[in-house]
Parts: structure tokens; C-alpha cells; sequence
């Protein structure tokens, strides 16, 4: 990971605050040739001093037989981007790059048994949903979901160890980064917005 003590953020609730809102995750493992990954929506909790990440995914593709051979993966939780223009310094002459937040997490994942796959997918369901709409969990008749169950299977993933970065040009001074915001405004695309915002709560 790329690793420069200016681009960490010192504040563990906001990494953990990161994750949860960036929380549709890619989740790697090894499999037979390549490493295998799937894009997942994650629940992320803190026990007792350890983060967990809860989830479900599909029975037997690739990834659930990786996962299953091998129980470490890496979880990574991205945000939007923003290519950041050299132009906008008050000395042009320097590379331009990318504004970024990353998280990437090393964990030992634990498949859940029936009860421990409906009871997840009840949970991302009613958070997403809600409890109250039609198509709410409670109010999904028992015959589909014993069908589907037998597709799906929960998981836990215990964090082993935890790294990131918030790339938003803090290696640059308060004029440079003013200035930067600006642009990001300017040019207004979701990831320029999303990083003009990131970058504002710093100066």
C-alpha cells in the first residue's frame, strides 16, 4: 500500500466512519491459479476492540470455493477519485496525481451456518429497505427464502490488520489544497465533489 505517514488519518472512529459509508467492499482471496474477488455490501462492527465485517454471497462460484480453501482474504473499501491537475499549484511545475481514500483490510473469514445467514441477510436487507416497505425482509414469504438460502451463505471476517490511505494532498500547504477545492468545484464530476469535500473538512 502506498504509505506516507501525512496521507493517515490519526482518528481510528474515522477510518472505521470511512468504511461504513464506503461499505459495498471487494473481498480477495487466492484461488487455484489467480486471486478471486467479489464486490460485496458490508456491515462493519466493532467488538470487544476488534472490528468485523458481516456479510453474504453466493454458494459455490469461484470466490466461495477460494474462501473456503483459504480463509484469509483482504477487503478493500475505495472512494471516489479525483485527478488532480498540476495547473492548479502556484508552482506548475510538478506531477499532477490522484486524490484517493483507501482502506485495506486483512482478515480470517468464518461462514455462518443457516440461522447466522438469514439473520445477515435480514440485517443488510432492513438497513438498506427499511422494515416497513413491501418489499421489506419481514414481509418476504417463507418459501422464497428457504429457496434462496440454500443459494446464499453468510460470512464474519475477523480484521487481522488494518491499513490506509486518505490521499488529499496534505503534503501540499493550505493555498495549494484552497486552491485545489476550487477546482474540484469547478469541474463538479461526483469523484471531484466527493474529494472537494473531503479536502474542505481539512482546511
Amino acid at each position: 500500500m502506498y504509505k506516507f505517514s501525512y496521507y493517515r488519518e490519526i482518528d481510528e472512529k474515522k477510518v472505521l466512519e470511512f468504511m461504513r459509508e464506503q461499505s459495498f467492499a471487494m473481498v480477495i482471496g487466492m484461488g487455484v491459479q489467480f486471486p478471486a474477488a467479489t464486490q460485496l455490501p458490508l456491515e462493519v462492527t466493532e467488538e470487544n476492540g476488534k472490528i468485523w465485517f458481516t456479510g453474504h454471497l453466493m454458494r459455490n462460484t469461484d470466490h466461495h470455493r477460494a474462501f473456503e480453501k483459504n480463509k484469509n482474504v483482504l477487503v478493500i473499501f475505495s472512494s471516489p477519485h479525483a485527478y488532480i491537475d498540476a495547473n492548479w499549484y502556484k508552482q506548475k511545475a510538478k506531477a499532477s496525481t490522484v486524490n484517493y481514500m483507501s482502506v485495506h483490510a486483512q482478515g480470517i473469514i468464518h461462514f455462518l451456518d443457516e440461522t447466522g445467514t438469514r439473520k445477515t441477510i435480514e440485517q443488510i436487507t432492513d438497513k438498506h429497505i427499511g422494515k416497513n416497505t413491501e418489499a421489506s425482509f419481514a414481509h418476504l414469504p417463507e418459501a422464497y427464502i428457504q429457496q434462496n438460502l440454500k443459494a446464499i451463505i453468510g460470512f464474519r471476517v475477523e480484521v487481522t490488520q488494518l491499513d490506509h490511505v486518505f490521499k488529499l494532498s496534505q503534503n501540499y500547504d493550505a493555498e495549494d489544497r484552497a486552491a485545489i477545492v476550487t477546482e474540484l468545484e469547478k469541474r463538479k464530476t461526483p469523484g471531484d465533489l466527493f474529494i472537494a469535500h473531503q479536502m474542505k473538512k481539512q482546511l
